[in-house]
């Protein structure tokens, strides 16, 4: 019995070139037959294997050849589809992670601004970026060494520059933001007794609407006032003796030390008070000089942060651990310190006094039903004014203020009330 099965050797006949054609362009198969006898256990090629072209007919080429296209069709479209819609998806999701990092980043460097922006206006960082301007004549004093020595001893600038204003001191501010330079508003002017008493005259002619006979600080004073709009000027007046005591009887009134009559020397100081912004303070030495130099640079030193606490909303919790606030959990724990930070938020209270407070009444509610108990106004007011606050050298009361400002806290309905 013969069958067909798979030759293990075969050959294709030379007959196999002349059966093809230009029809296989066409889209015609090729038909190869084989035909190999096996016998016995050991098959054989019983002939030379023979290939013949039999041309398939048109019409099944063809529908051979569509059939093969739609089923490339079917197996690629759907499968490319689901890649384009899986790659569409992975760039999205790429996008929005970078999108996310973006704003972190933007977020991280918002806060490292901030961050030093609020350093920046510490009062031991914004002494840095101040300078004390000296104008060389106050050097031929004989105390301004002092002066130079303090503002050594400073952490801020100091210089001996020739400005607008003669025999003065000012200050100027290094910004943080582009490394440009402003002029402060304070500005102090240092002379003696004798030119002094040289300016009072020269403004009291002036005031009479005569003629000013002698040249003297006031004339540069006056200049300097017109082209600086909202400056404030300090005259230092250095001597060993005071004008407002030991004044003197003579025949035209009541003299002062200074050899001028009483009335004149006030009329002087309330015109340049009232007219001119300019206050006068009588000095004993260098010294006070010194320590008046000192006070306004510190005072200069704390300005930018005291307006950044005023125009903040809650200025009370802009400094210490106020801004980093009192955490509580869902059973409870950790309302007492927020109790505790509700009183020491108060001006001029410190802890022991808020403990004192909250030891009496460990709650809020426990300090309105205290309240409510109490007969009258007056008691209310008054009720917390004896507790004992325990700590430091020796004991002391909360007294009638603070008790009378946590009264008006706990039972006020006026939301912009004003405590202090």
């Amino acid at each position: 019995m013969s069958c067909l099965r798979r030759a293990r050797t075969w050959e294709i006949s030379d007959s196999e070139e002349e059966g093809l054609d230009l029809k296989d362009t066409e889209g015609h198969l090729a038909c190869v037959s084989v035909s190999v006898a096996v016998a016995g256990d050991e098959p054989h090629v019983r002939g030379t294997a023979t290939t013949s072209a039999a041309p398939l007919p048109e019409s099944s080429g063809a529908r051979t050849g569509h059939a093969s296209v739609a089923s490339a069709t079917r197996s690629t479209g759907p499968g490319r589809k689901r890649r384009m819609r899986a790659e569409e998806r992975k760039i999205a999701r790429e996008t929005l992670r970078l999108e996310r990092e973006r704003a972190k980043e933007e977020k991280r460097r918002r806060r490292r601004e901030e961050v030093q922006h609020v350093k920046s206006l510490q009062p031991e960082n914004c002494m840095r970026s101040l300078t004390v301007r000296v104008h060389p004549v106050l050097l031929q004093e004989s105390g301004c060494d002092a002066l130079l020595a303090c503002l050594d001893c400073l952490d801020c600038l100091s210089c001996i520059e020739d400005h607008a204003l003669t025999h003065s001191i000012s200050w100027r501010r290094r910004l943080s933001q582009d490394d440009t330079e402003v002029e402060e508003d304070q500005v102090l002017m240092v002379f003696s007794q004798e030119e002094f008493i040289v300016m009072v005259t020269s403004i009291k002619e002036s005031l009479n609407g005569e003629s000013e006979g002698v040249e003297s600080l006031f004339q540069p004073l006056s200049e300097y006032l017109k082209r600086t709009r909202g400056t404030v000027i300090s005259l230092l007046v250095t001597g060993q003796s005071d004008q407002s005591g030991g004044s003197k009887n003579y025949d035209d009134g009541p003299r002062s030390q200074l050899g001028l009559l009483d009335v004149d020397i006030e009329e002087v100081l309330v015109y340049l008070q009232l007219y001119r912004n300019v206050s006068v303070h009588f000095v004993f030495g260098w010294q006070e000089v010194t320590d008046h130099v000192c006070a306004i640079t510190k005072a200069l030193s704390k300005r930018p942060f005291k307006a950044a606490c005023a125009a903040s909303v809650l200025g009370f919790c802009v400094d210490g651990s106020w801004a980093g606030g009192v955490q509580v959990a869902r059973d409870g724990r950790g309302l007492a310190k927020v109790w505790l930070r509700q009183i020491q938020q108060l001006n001029r209270v410190s802890v022991v006094m808020a403990t004192a407070v909250t030891t009496a009444y460990p709650s809020p509610h426990l300090l309105l039903q205290a309240y409510e108990n109490t007969q009258s106004e007056e008691q209310c007011r008054g009720l917390l004014a004896d507790l004992t606050v325990r700590g430091g050298a020796k004991e002391r009361r909360i007294g009638p203020d603070l008790s009378n400002r946590i009264y008006r806290l706990m039972t006020s309905q006026n939301s912009q009330l004003v405590l202090d």
